[in-house]
């Protein structure tokens, strides 16, 4: 295979991975994740994300877009990115277990009407998981956006959005663009443009 044919298959299989996700029932299931977002920041809630890797690069990219804007002049919207603040993410692994560094921080900010956003390509990230459960114990919906399957992560979440494709890589570029739709959604709900 030589370095064009790598470039047209990748480009391709991004296409086909992203198209096997924009069905009908995932639309409809962004659009109800938009609205549980918009809801939340109505009542004075705030979105809470969480993920690993990339997938803790897309929570913050998306914490920015509502915090500071997306597309349109609006008042920021309160999201916080739980992968951020490598003090607390690192005593809590050092002083009780990486699988506890969402848990804390969710038990320590979270409020009962948050919204708590989870991305994990595998959707069986322990630490994603264990997140997922106490917001769940604390009255906080979740949203996941997951690979093939859902995993444990689907299991828990009460809207679940599972892309599918070969690689990871082709997963997570299914998920920036679920998660750039709902960034333009929320603003509409609120705002009424886009």
């Amino acid at each position: 295979m030589d370095s064009l044919s790598i470039v047209r298959k990748s480009y391709t299989d991004s296409l086909s991975a992203k198209e096997g996700f924009f069905t009908e029932e995932n639309s409809a299931l962004l659009v109800k994740a938009a609205e549980s977002i918009a809801t939340c920041f109505k009542a004075g809630g705030k979105l809470l994300l969480m993920g690993n890797g990339g997938s803790a690069a897309d929570a913050q990219h998306v914490a920015a877009e509502f915090v500071n804007r997306f597309v349109i002049e609006r008042p920021p919207l309160p999201a916080l990115a739980l992968t951020t603040d490598t003090s607390t993410i690192t005593s809590i692994g050092n002083d009780y277990a990486f699988d506890q560094v969402f848990v804390k921080q969710i038990r320590a900010l979270g409020k009962e009407g948050d919204v708590l956003l989870a991305i994990s390509t595998s959707g069986n990230s322990i630490n994603v998981v264990s997140g997922a459960a106490a917001a769940a114990s604390m009255g906080i919906k979740i949203i996941s956006l997951t690979g093939a399957g859902g995993g444990k992560l689907g299991e828990k979440a009460d809207i679940a959005l599972a892309a599918t494709g070969a690689t990871t890589a082709r997963v997570q570029e299914v998920h920036i663009t679920a998660l750039h739709i709902l960034c333009e959604l929320v603003d509409y709900m609120l705002f009424e443009k886009v």
